[in-house]
């Protein structure tokens, strides 16, 4: 994601006359922000992940119960999150051509 990112300012900067630099700026800095929203979803998993594995060692069967919903939440989260990035970034575009 970060290449793509990189890849998109890279190539919008030829487009930079086109687009309104303070929209431009606002625009990617609203895609940076998205992609660590993700990034912090994303390391809740990770987080959850290490509760579950712990509890083979030591169960609780409610705390189980709860972990498996929060991560399918988080889950959840991270692809909503991943539509809107994908999303904005069209919207991007199309602000860089208009």
């Amino acid at each position: 994601m970060l290449r793509l990112m990189q890849h998109l300012r890279l190539s919008c900067l030829s487009n930079i006359k086109i687009m309104d630099q303070a929209k431009y700026e606002q625009m990617e800095g609203m895609l940076h922000k998205l992609e660590d929203i993700k990034n912090s979803q994303k390391s809740i998993i990770d987080k959850i992940n290490h509760v579950i594995t712990d509890l083979f060692q030591h169960p609780d069967k409610d705390l189980e119960k709860a972990m498996e919903g929060a991560h399918e939440r988080a889950s959840e989260n991270v692809d909503k999150i991943r539509e809107a990035i994908e999303e904005y970034e069209i919207k991007f575009n199309k602000a860089q051509q208009a």
